[in-house]
Formats: C-alpha cells, sequence, structure tokens
C-alpha cells in the first residue's frame, strides 16, 4: 500500500495549511466553535451527512455506500490547551495563553485528508463514521457525545482513533492490545487545623505539617500496598498552605492524581489514600477533607481490532515502522470510554525523535505537530477504511 501514502503525500498540501491554521487559533474544551465550523463545511463539501452539537461541539460525518451493514467510526480530537506557545513558528497561536500542544489540530487535518480521499471512492461499500471530538484534555468530551446519543444515532461495529507520540520515529506506527493507557483520578485534600502565632505552635494545630508528613506518607501507597508487577502512580501536584513565615495556617489544600492501568488497583489506591490520609490527619489533631473526583478510565484495546489495525500499518509502511506491542503509557484519554462501548483500538504515530523538533514532549510550550505525519496518517485511515469495508 505504498502507493497509497506515497499519492497523498502530493496531495495533503491544503491539509498542511488547515492544520497551520488551526493551530494560530486554538480553543479550549467545549469553546471549538472555529474548528467545528471548519470541519463542517469541509465534510459538506465532499458529501458527507453533517450531525452537529453531539457534545456540544462535537462533528459527526456520514458517509454511506452500497448495501453493506459494516460501519465503521474513525475518530479525531479537536481541543486545545491553556498553554503559552513559545515554539517561534510562522503559524504560532494568535491567541495568548492557548495552544495546540498535544497535536489536536493534527489529528484532525489527517482525518479530514482521508475523508476527502474516501469520499472520492466510489467502489467501497458500508457505513462511515467520521467522529470530531471535543474536550478530550480533562473535559471529557467523548462522555458528552455519547450522553447525546453518539452511537444510537450513529451506530459503529468497531472505533479507532490515532494519537501523535514524541519520542517515536515520524510516521512509525505502534500498537497494544489490552489495558493500553491508565485511569485517571483527581483528588483535593483540605487539611483543617487550627491557625496561630509562629512562636506558639502549641497553641495551634498546624495543618501544614501534617499535609507534609501526608505528601511522604502517600508515597508508600504504590510502593508498599501495589502489587509490584502491577502500575500505578500517585502524584501530588500541589500543595498550598499559608503566606507569611510567622503565621501557622488554619488550612493547608493539597491537589493529587492517581493513576492505574487495572480497574482492581484504581480501587485499592482509592481506598488505600482515603484511610491513610485520614489516619494521618487524626494523628496531627486535625481534621482531612477529601473530595476524590472519579476521571477517565482504563483505555483497553479489544484483541481483534487491534489485530486488525496492526495488519493495517504492517501492509502500508513495512514491518521495519511497526512496533506490534508498544509499552503501556500512564497517560489518559476519554476515547477509553467509547471502547468501553464499541470494540476498537487506540493507536500512536510518531512525531519524531533524537534531536528533531518533533521529539519536544505533548503539553510543553516547545511542542509542535509533525506535519510529515499527515500524508502517512491520513494513508493509515484510508487504507484501514479500505480493509474494514472488504471485509
Amino acid at each position: 500500500m505504498t502507493y497509497l501514502r506515497d499519492a497523498l503525500t502530493d496531495r495533503v498540501g491544503e491539509f498542511i495549511q488547515l492544520r497551520r491554521d488551526i493551530h494560530r487559533h486554538p480553543e479550549l474544551a467545549f469553546e471549538e466553535h472555529r474548528t467545528s465550523d471548519l470541519v463542517a463545511a469541509k465534510l459538506e463539501s465532499w458529501g458527507y451527512a453533517v450531525h452537529r452539537g453531539l457534545g456540544g461541539t462535537g462533528v459527526v460525518g456520514t458517509l454511506k455506500r452500497g448495501t453493506s451493514a459494516r460501519r465503521l467510526g474513525l475518530r479525531a480530537d479537536m481541543d486545545a490547551l491553556p498553554i503559552q506557545e513559545a515554539t517561534g513558528a510562522e503559524w504560532t497561536s494568535v491567541k495568548p495563553g492557548l495552544m495546540h500542544a498535544c497535536g489536536h489540530d493534527g489529528h484532525t487535518a489527517m482525518l479530514l485528508a482521508a475523508a476527502k480521499t474516501i469520499a472520492q471512492d466510489q467502489t467501497w461499500d458500508g457505513t462511515l463514521n467520521l467522529i470530531f471530538q471535543p474536550a478530550e484534555e480533562g473535559g471529557g468530551g467523548a462522555v458528552r457525545m455519547m450522553a447525546d446519543g453518539l452511537f444510537e444515532q450513529h451506530p459503529c461495529d468497531a472505533v479507532f482513533a490515532m494519537h501523535n507520540m514524541p519520542g517515536t520515529p515520524v510516521g512509525h506506527f505502534v500498537f497494544r492490545d489490552g489495558a493500553a493507557m491508565a485511569s485517571s483520578d483527581y483528588v483535593t485534600l483540605r487539611i483543617h487545623g487550627t491557625g496561630g502565632h509562629g512562636a506558639m505552635p502549641h497553641r495551634a494545630a498546624d495543618p501544614l505539617v501534617a499535609a507534609a508528613s501526608i505528601v511522604m506518607a502517600l508515597q508508600t501507597v504504590v510502593s508498599r500496598n501495589v502489587d509490584p508487577l502491577h502500575t500505578a502512580v500517585v502524584t501530588v501536584g500541589a500543595l498550598h498552605a499559608g503566606q507569611a513565615n510567622n503565621v501557622i495556617p488554619a488550612l493547608a489544600t493539597l491537589e493529587l492524581s492517581v493513576r492505574s492501568l487495572d480497574p482492581e488497583v484504581r480501587r485499592l489506591l482509592e481506598q488505600r489514600i482515603k484511610a491513610l490520609v485520614a489516619a494521618q490527619a487524626e494523628s496531627f489533631g486535625v481534621r482531612a477533607e477529601i473530595d476524590w473526583r472519579p476521571g477517565y478510565c482504563v483505555l483497553v484495546n479489544s484483541v481483534a481490532e487491534t489485530d486488525f489495525a496492526r495488519q493495517v500499518a504492517l501492509d502500508l509502511v513495512g514491518a521495519e515502522r511497526v512496533t506490534l506491542h508498544g509499552p503501556a503509557l500512564t497517560g489518559s484519554e476519554d476515547f477509553a470510554f467509547m471502547l468501553e462501548k464499541i470494540p476498537g483500538s487506540y493507536l500512536l504515530i510518531g512525531n519524531g525523535d533524537g534531536d528533531s523538533a518533533g521529539a519536544c514532549m505533548v503539553h510543553n510550550p516547545g511542542y509542535d505537530f509533525n506535519d510529515d505525519n499527515i500524508a502517512t496518517g491520513a494513508a493509515y485511515w484510508v487504507a484501514l477504511a479500505e480493509k474494514f469495508f472488504a471485509h
């Protein structure tokens, strides 16, 4: 299938420009109005039936050929991040404090490039649903689209999504069946004590000292409560308490990120963290208030669909550019909720490695999507659709 990739390379110029246009105008979760307008207009011009408003700013483009009952879903995300860009690129964000620091502009461009090519092919037989999702970056846009009837109104037999991966050679595909990305839960701990004068700590109940002890104690949850053969992460990302060196504050607040690759481990983490925090607080004579907010679930790729997706890549780029079973990632992705309902697979495409610009990690002010991936990524989606509908 290298002919397909080579042919698309000559035709993706407009989509490189489109990607850079989206990059210049980033939009946060559920605010992707301009991006949605652009996506919808393109799809309509190629003959897709367009459904807007799912999940607020979501867009679904549907194209049906022939009489086959086969139904395929391909998903791209559209939202940006609240980060000040520092790439220095000609297409740098024009919105202060906002940028496409995760490559969703590129994911959208790849799927649109594929959409145009697929629409020009009259030979396939089935129903194609192209899902352009808002609010992947913590907003749960996939859940919102599903709550609005995504798969009831646009049924799919299988659904696939692709994300770029810095540190992996550009255009190199990575697959993994089973648990591939972690669940993510968010926790706010409020440690309530009794404020007082820094010179008379015996007249106070210091929540800051308790918070410091809790930070250290939390490190034992993974090392001493979780099976060493399982993966778990407990990160304290913020601790806020006090304003002056001679004042014992009445409140200390901690923010936690909790991740795992197994639902049982996820439950264990919640149980142990809550018990440990309560016991630590009591030992210091303070009170702990725990706000536990469930986030994304574990992303689990189904075996058959991952085998299918893997073979498409092998045919397209060859075995030397395919990792058959890559490592699990402790990042999280709300495509996991779609995979709970519909079998499918979430795959990675390398954004660049070594000293290349594409090696800069996502969520970094210097990150940029590698435009060399647009032809390869679009060719992959076209090839996957061709193979899916040929079954």
